[in-house]
Protein backbone atom coordinates (compact mmCIF):
# COMPACT_ATOMS: atom_id res chain seq x y z
CA UNK A 1 0.00 0.00 0.00
CA UNK A 2 1.73 2.92 -1.13
CA UNK A 3 1.50 5.92 1.32
CA UNK A 4 -1.19 9.00 2.17
CA UNK A 5 -0.30 12.62 1.84
CA UNK A 6 -2.90 15.03 3.94
CA UNK A 7 -2.26 18.73 3.36
CA UNK A 8 -3.49 20.94 6.55
CA UNK A 9 -3.29 18.31 8.78
CA UNK A 10 -3.34 20.23 12.16
CA UNK A 11 -6.64 21.15 12.71
CA UNK A 12 -10.15 20.52 12.04
CA UNK A 13 -11.30 17.99 9.21
CA UNK A 14 -7.55 17.63 8.29
CA UNK A 15 -6.61 16.72 11.41
CA UNK A 16 -9.53 14.16 11.73
CA UNK A 17 -8.28 12.38 8.29
CA UNK A 18 -5.29 12.40 9.38
CA UNK A 19 -6.55 10.27 12.65
CA UNK A 20 -8.41 7.79 10.95
CA UNK A 21 -5.88 7.38 8.17
CA UNK A 22 -3.24 6.47 10.84
CA UNK A 23 -5.39 4.23 12.37
CA UNK A 24 -6.18 2.07 9.19
CA UNK A 25 -3.03 1.71 8.59
CA UNK A 26 0.05 2.35 6.48
CA UNK A 27 2.60 5.16 6.18
CA UNK A 28 0.84 8.84 6.64
CA UNK A 29 2.20 11.63 5.88
CA UNK A 30 1.06 14.33 7.43
CA UNK A 31 1.65 18.48 6.27
CA UNK A 32 0.91 21.83 8.02
CA UNK A 33 2.45 25.21 8.06
CA UNK A 34 3.88 24.60 11.74
CA UNK A 35 4.78 20.80 12.95
CA UNK A 36 6.04 22.44 15.95
CA UNK A 37 2.83 24.17 17.38
CA UNK A 38 0.79 21.32 16.17
CA UNK A 39 0.01 19.74 19.38
CA UNK A 40 -3.01 17.96 18.56
CA UNK A 41 -1.09 16.20 15.21
CA UNK A 42 1.96 15.62 17.07
CA UNK A 43 -0.31 13.24 19.99
CA UNK A 44 -1.72 11.23 16.94
CA UNK A 45 2.03 10.81 16.03
CA UNK A 46 3.10 9.57 19.02
CA UNK A 47 0.83 6.77 19.29
CA UNK A 48 0.95 6.24 15.71
CA UNK A 49 4.25 5.28 14.51
CA UNK A 50 2.82 5.17 11.06
CA UNK A 51 1.99 9.04 10.78
CA UNK A 52 4.59 11.45 10.01
CA UNK A 53 4.66 15.13 10.06
CA UNK A 54 6.11 17.39 7.17
CA UNK A 55 6.49 21.04 7.20
CA UNK A 56 4.73 22.53 4.11
CA UNK A 57 3.15 25.56 3.46
CA UNK A 58 1.50 24.90 0.28
CA UNK A 59 1.16 28.40 -1.23
CA UNK A 60 4.93 28.56 -1.61
CA UNK A 61 6.65 27.28 -4.39
CA UNK A 62 10.03 26.73 -2.63
CA UNK A 63 8.31 24.85 0.52
CA UNK A 64 6.08 22.84 -1.85
CA UNK A 65 9.36 21.93 -4.01
CA UNK A 66 11.22 20.96 -0.28
CA UNK A 67 8.28 18.25 0.57
CA UNK A 68 8.47 17.40 -2.83
CA UNK A 69 12.06 16.21 -2.61
CA UNK A 70 11.79 14.67 0.71
CA UNK A 71 9.57 12.38 -0.41
CA UNK A 72 11.47 11.31 -3.37
CA UNK A 73 10.39 8.43 -5.48
CA UNK A 74 8.24 7.38 -2.37
CA UNK A 75 4.87 6.21 -4.37
CA UNK A 76 1.82 7.98 -3.07
CA UNK A 77 -1.52 6.06 -3.22
CA UNK A 78 -3.82 8.89 -1.80
CA UNK A 79 -2.76 12.68 -2.19
CA UNK A 80 -5.64 14.56 -0.14
CA UNK A 81 -5.71 18.49 -0.78
CA UNK A 82 -7.03 19.30 2.51
CA UNK A 83 -5.13 22.53 3.64
CA UNK A 84 -7.81 25.37 3.19
CA UNK A 85 -8.86 29.45 4.52
CA UNK A 86 -11.67 31.18 4.86
CA UNK A 87 -10.23 34.23 3.67
CA UNK A 88 -10.63 38.19 4.91
CA UNK A 89 -13.96 38.37 7.15
CA UNK A 90 -17.40 37.82 5.50
CA UNK A 91 -17.84 41.60 5.39
CA UNK A 92 -14.66 42.33 3.27
CA UNK A 93 -15.70 39.54 0.82
CA UNK A 94 -19.08 41.45 -0.36
CA UNK A 95 -19.89 43.19 -3.45
CA UNK A 96 -19.13 46.76 -1.82
CA UNK A 97 -16.36 46.00 0.03
CA UNK A 98 -13.81 43.20 -1.02
CA UNK A 99 -9.98 43.30 0.33
CA UNK A 100 -8.43 42.53 -2.94
CA UNK A 101 -5.43 41.33 -1.06
CA UNK A 102 -7.47 38.86 1.14
CA UNK A 103 -8.74 37.47 -2.31
CA UNK A 104 -5.61 36.76 -3.87
CA UNK A 105 -4.30 35.21 -0.50
CA UNK A 106 -7.85 32.56 -0.32
CA UNK A 107 -7.11 32.11 -4.14
CA UNK A 108 -3.60 30.93 -3.76
CA UNK A 109 -4.13 28.88 -0.80
CA UNK A 110 -7.55 27.25 -1.89
CA UNK A 111 -7.28 27.07 -5.90
CA UNK A 112 -3.78 27.42 -6.87
CA UNK A 113 -1.95 25.30 -3.94
CA UNK A 114 -3.89 22.08 -5.06
CA UNK A 115 -2.74 22.26 -8.61
CA UNK A 116 0.87 22.98 -7.48
CA UNK A 117 0.88 20.10 -5.25
CA UNK A 118 -0.30 17.62 -8.17
CA UNK A 119 1.92 18.86 -10.12
CA UNK A 120 4.66 18.95 -7.79
CA UNK A 121 3.84 14.93 -6.93
CA UNK A 122 2.10 13.61 -10.00
CA UNK A 123 5.44 11.58 -10.38
CA UNK A 124 5.09 10.02 -6.86
CA UNK A 125 1.18 9.15 -7.82
CA UNK A 126 1.71 7.33 -11.38
CA UNK A 127 4.47 5.43 -9.42
CA UNK A 128 1.38 4.11 -6.86
CA UNK A 129 -0.95 3.53 -9.73
CA UNK A 130 -3.98 3.14 -9.33
CA UNK A 131 -3.74 5.97 -7.35
CA UNK A 132 -6.02 9.28 -6.23
CA UNK A 133 -5.92 12.61 -5.68
CA UNK A 134 -8.98 14.04 -3.90
CA UNK A 135 -9.23 17.77 -3.06
CA UNK A 136 -11.61 18.88 0.07
CA UNK A 137 -13.87 21.59 -1.78
CA UNK A 138 -16.99 23.34 -1.14
CA UNK A 139 -20.21 23.28 -1.86
CA UNK A 140 -20.19 26.97 -1.70
CA UNK A 141 -17.82 26.85 -5.05
CA UNK A 142 -20.96 24.96 -6.98
CA UNK A 143 -22.30 27.06 -9.35
CA UNK A 144 -25.80 25.77 -9.12
CA UNK A 145 -25.88 26.09 -5.21
CA UNK A 146 -26.70 30.18 -5.13
CA UNK A 147 -24.97 30.95 -1.76
CA UNK A 148 -24.14 35.02 -1.82
CA UNK A 149 -21.76 35.67 1.00
CA UNK A 150 -18.06 35.14 0.71
CA UNK A 151 -17.45 36.02 -2.30
CA UNK A 152 -13.93 35.25 -2.07
CA UNK A 153 -13.85 31.90 -0.89
CA UNK A 154 -16.89 30.87 -3.12
CA UNK A 155 -14.62 32.21 -6.15
CA UNK A 156 -11.49 30.13 -4.82
CA UNK A 157 -13.76 26.73 -4.53
CA UNK A 158 -15.44 27.41 -8.06
CA UNK A 159 -11.72 27.66 -9.32
CA UNK A 160 -10.30 24.82 -8.38
CA UNK A 161 -13.66 22.83 -8.94
CA UNK A 162 -12.69 23.71 -12.51
CA UNK A 163 -8.71 23.28 -12.21
CA UNK A 164 -9.60 19.57 -11.54
CA UNK A 165 -12.18 18.51 -13.86
CA UNK A 166 -10.13 20.03 -16.46
CA UNK A 167 -7.00 17.97 -15.83
CA UNK A 168 -8.79 14.66 -14.25
CA UNK A 169 -9.36 13.12 -17.90
CA UNK A 170 -5.01 13.48 -18.20
CA UNK A 171 -3.97 11.96 -15.62
CA UNK A 172 -6.79 9.54 -15.50
CA UNK A 173 -4.58 8.12 -18.29
CA UNK A 174 -1.78 7.51 -16.17
CA UNK A 175 -3.33 5.38 -13.32
CA UNK A 176 -4.75 8.71 -11.22
CA UNK A 177 -8.40 9.67 -10.17
CA UNK A 178 -8.67 13.20 -9.62
CA UNK A 179 -12.18 14.14 -7.69
CA UNK A 180 -13.67 16.68 -5.11
CA UNK A 181 -15.32 16.23 -2.08
CA UNK A 182 -17.68 18.70 -0.52
CA UNK A 183 -17.25 17.87 3.46
CA UNK A 184 -20.36 18.89 4.51
CA UNK A 185 -20.62 22.34 7.42
CA UNK A 186 -18.17 20.36 9.67
CA UNK A 187 -17.91 22.50 13.53
CA UNK A 188 -14.46 23.65 13.22
CA UNK A 189 -12.56 26.98 13.81
CA UNK A 190 -13.95 27.96 9.76
CA UNK A 191 -17.36 25.95 10.07
CA UNK A 192 -17.90 27.53 13.33
CA UNK A 193 -20.13 25.80 15.93
CA UNK A 194 -23.64 26.21 14.54
CA UNK A 195 -22.67 23.32 11.87
CA UNK A 196 -24.29 19.98 10.93
CA UNK A 197 -21.45 17.87 11.51
CA UNK A 198 -18.23 16.68 14.30
CA UNK A 199 -14.85 16.10 11.84
CA UNK A 200 -15.55 12.55 12.89
CA UNK A 201 -18.48 12.16 10.97
CA UNK A 202 -17.19 14.13 8.11
CA UNK A 203 -13.83 12.42 7.46
CA UNK A 204 -15.42 8.89 8.06
CA UNK A 205 -17.75 9.66 5.30
CA UNK A 206 -14.76 11.73 2.80
CA UNK A 207 -12.71 8.31 3.13
CA UNK A 208 -15.49 6.11 1.95
CA UNK A 209 -15.86 8.27 -0.82
CA UNK A 210 -11.94 8.21 -1.28
CA UNK A 211 -12.32 4.39 -1.10
CA UNK A 212 -14.88 3.55 -3.86
CA UNK A 213 -13.00 5.77 -6.02
CA UNK A 214 -12.41 3.74 -9.19
CA UNK A 215 -11.40 4.87 -12.79
CA UNK A 216 -14.99 5.82 -14.10
CA UNK A 217 -15.02 8.67 -11.67
CA UNK A 218 -11.78 10.70 -12.82
CA UNK A 219 -13.32 14.47 -12.70
CA UNK A 220 -15.95 13.76 -9.89
CA UNK A 221 -17.88 15.61 -7.59
CA UNK A 222 -18.78 14.05 -4.60
CA UNK A 223 -20.72 15.02 -0.75
CA UNK A 224 -19.25 13.69 2.28
CA UNK A 225 -22.24 11.29 2.00
CA UNK A 226 -21.75 9.72 -1.01
CA UNK A 227 -23.94 11.20 -3.32
CA UNK A 228 -22.85 13.25 -6.56
CA UNK A 229 -22.72 16.94 -5.86
CA UNK A 230 -23.94 18.82 -8.88
CA UNK A 231 -21.17 21.35 -10.63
Amino acid sequence: MGTVVITGANRGIGLELARQAAARGGRVVATCRHPDTAAALQTIAAGHPNLAIHRLAVDDAASVAAFAAALGGEPVAVLVNNAGIMGPPAEQQSLDHMDYDGWAECFAVNAMAPLRLLQALRPNLEAAAPAKAVTITSQMGAIAVDMRFALAYCASKAAVNKVMRLVAPELAAAGVIVSLVHPGWVRTDMGGSDADLAPEESAAGIWKVIDRLGPDDAGSFWSWTGEPHPW
